[in-house]
């Protein structure tokens, strides 16, 4: 009888084992799909906030545009190189003529 019941009390503990084992495996299935879900919502608002920021940043009027920062670029190279021609005029004055 002892060979009897250590086969029933072995084929519970497998059964048990199995249960437990697959409602372990079940748990971490559905934490895995939330964990999904949560980083999904995060990336997607991260997104919007993007968007949202590139918006404002569009529409905004008191944002010079591209072209009035590209003018005054041109404007600073063009008084770059005057002062440059005039350093250079000075010191040609300055050198001994041949």
């Amino acid at each position: 009888m002892s060979n009897r019941d250590g086969g029933s009390g072995s084929l519970g503990t497998l059964l048990a084992g199995a249960v437990i084992g697959a409602a372990g495996f079940a748990w971490w299935l559905y934490s895995e799909a939330e964990r999904r879900q949560q980083h999904t919502r995060q990336e997607r608002s991260l997104r919007l906030s993007r968007l949202t920021d590139h918006d404002e940043q569009a529409f905004d009027p008191n944002r010079e545009s591209p072209v009035v920062r590209e003018h005054e670029l041109q404007d600073k190279v063009q008084q770059l190189n005057q002062a440059i021609e005039d350093v250079r005029r000075q010191l040609e004055g300055l050198s001994p003529q041949s």
